[in-house]
C-alpha cells in the first residue's frame, strides 16, 4: 500500500503514540484487504463504547491512547452500557457506573463527541451525500451507505477509532464503486405499511441472501423510521453494508440477473419466527434510538396512561432535549415509562435481571434472545403501549 510522506510520518511516531498505534492498525488492514492507499474520512462513528463489552482491557487500551491522541474529524460514540446521568433510576450498579463513566472521560480527552447513539444521523453527524466515512455501528453502516450514499466499511472499535485519531482509513470494500453494485434483485410482493414489516423484511432478505447487496423493488414509499429499522434488521441478520431500494434510495446501480422474492407469508413467518412463548417483564423502545418524531407519537400514545410493567424509551440525549422542549419528555414520564439515553436494552448489563422482553425491534429480538437469553415477544408500539399500560 502506497503511503504519502505525512502518512509515513505518523507511522514512524512523529505524531505521537496514539498516532502511530492508530496507523498500524490501518496500515495492517489496508494491506489484508488489498488497499491501493489510504483515503481522508470526513467523520467517524465509533462502536465498542459499552465497559460491559469492553471490560478493563478495553478501558485501559483507550486510557492509553488518550495520553496524547486528538481525533481530527467530528467523532461521535455508540451507545454506552447505560445512562450516563439516569444510571441509577435503570437499576445500573455503582461499580459498573464507575467503570463506563471512566470509558466516556476517555473518549472525551481525546476529543470525542460522547452523543452515544447509533442513529448518529439524527444529532449532526451525517456529512454530505459521496463522502467516505469510518462508521462502526451495524445498523448505522447499513444507513448511511444505502440511505444516506455515503461511503463505509464496517469498522471494528479500533479501527474507527484508528481512523478518528488520524483522519484516514484504507480504500477498499464499500469505499470502492464496483463493490456498491447491486449483486441479487429482491421482489417484494407483500405489504410494507409499518415499522415491524420493515423489520420482518430485512429479516427476510438477511437470512436468504446473507451480505450481499440487494437491489429491491415493490416498496412504494418508506419513512425514515421505516428505513432506521431496515437497516437494523438487514445488518442484524444478513450482515448487509449496503442496499439499493428502487425510487427510494440515492445511489446508482445497476440491475442484478439473479432474483428472489419475499411473499407475504415470508413476512408473517419471519414475525412468528420472532415471537416466544412468554409474560413480558421489560418492553423496551428504540433500536436503533428514537428519531423525535417517534418521540411525540410515543408520548400522544401515553398521555393520561400508567405503564405497569417496566419499560424503557431509548434515544440519542440530543434528541431528548429537542423532545424535552416540546413537552414529550414531560408525558412520557409522567406515564411511568423511563427514558433511557446514551444506552439501549443491547448494550446495557441486564442479562439475568429480566426474562422476557416485548419491543418493535428485529434486531432487539436478535439480541434479546442470543446475547441476554430473552424469551422475546416483537410488536408494534401501539400493540406495547397497550400490552405495558393494561
Amino acid at each position: 500500500m502506497k503511503l504519502t510522506n505525512e502518512e509515513r510520518d505518523m507511522l514512524n511516531g512523529r505524531n505521537g503514540n496514539a498516532v502511530r498505534q492508530s496507523m498500524e492498525i490501518l496500515v495492517s488492514l489496508g494491506e489484508i484487504f488489498g488497499a491501493k492507499r489510504l483515503i481522508d474520512v470526513a467523520s467517524v462513528q465509533i462502536a465498542g463504547v459499552s465497559y460491559h463489552n469492553l471490560g478493563d482491557a478495553g478501558l485501559n487500551y483507550l486510557a492509553d491512547l488518550a495520553k496524547d491522541g486528538k481525533v481530527k474529524v467530528l467523532t461521535t460514540l455508540n451507545p454506552a452500557g447505560m445512562d450516563m446521568e439516569n444510571w441509577k433510576v435503570l437499576g445500573i450498579p455503582a461499580d459498573f457506573a464507575e467503570k463506563q463513566i471512566a470509558v466516556i472521560d476517555a473518549f472525551k480527552k481525546m476529543g470525542v463527541t460522547a452523543t452515544c447513539t447509533c442513529t448518529p444521523y439524527f444529532v449532526g453527524n451525517s456529512p454530505g451525500f459521496g463522502s467516505h466515512v469510518a462508521w462502526a455501528e451495524s445498523s448505522a453502516v447499513c444507513y448511511a451507505n444505502s440511505v444516506l450514499g455515503l461511503k463505509t466499511n464496517r469498522e471494528g472499535g479500533p479501527s474507527a477509532l484508528a481512523s478518528a485519531l488520524t483522519g484516514k482509513t484504507p480504500e477498499f470494500g464499500m469505499h470502492l464503486e464496483e463493490n456498491r453494485q447491486a449483486q441479487v434483485a429482491v421482489n417484494v410482493n407483500a405489504k410494507m405499511e409499518t415499522v415491524t414489516d420493515f423489520g420482518a423484511l430485512g429479516h427476510v432478505i438477511g437470512n436468504k441472501i446473507g451480505n450481499k447487496v440487494s437491489y429491491i423493488r415493490g416498496i412504494e414509499k418508506a419513512s425514515t423510521e421505516q428505513l432506521k429499522s431496515f437497516c437494523a434488521s438487514i445488518a442484524t441478520y444478513g450482515g448487509a453494508a449496503l442496499f439499493h431500494m428502487e425510487g427510494i434510495t440515492p445511489n446508482r446501480t445497476s440491475i442484478p440477473q439473479e432474483s428472489i422474492s419475499v411473499s407475504q407469508k415470508d413476512i408473517d413467518d419471519a414475525k412468528k419466527e420472532m415471537n416466544d412463548n412468554g409474560e413480558p417483564d421489560i418492553y423496551s423502545i428504540g433500536c436503533p434510538h428514537l428519531s423525535l418524531k417517534e418521540m411525540g407519537e410515543i408520548a400522544g400514545m401515553l398521555k393520561g396512561r400508567t405503564v405497569k410493567k417496566e419499560m424503557w424509551i431509548c434515544v440519542a440525549r440530543p434528541v431528548k432535549e429537542d423532545a424535552d422542549k416540546k413537552g414529550y419528555v414531560k408525558t412520557i414520564e409522567d406515564s411511568g415509562a423511563k427514558i433511557a439515553c446514551d444506552t439501549c436494552m443491547v448494550v446495557a448489563p441486564i442479562k439475568g435481571r429480566f426474562k422476557c422482553l416485548a419491543t418493535d425491534s428485529a434486531k432487539g429480538c436478535f439480541y434479546g434472545r442470543g446475547k441476554n437469553k430473552f424469551k422475546v415477544i416483537f410488536r408494534e408500539i401501539p400493540q406495547l403501549i397497550e400490552e405495558a399500560t393494561a
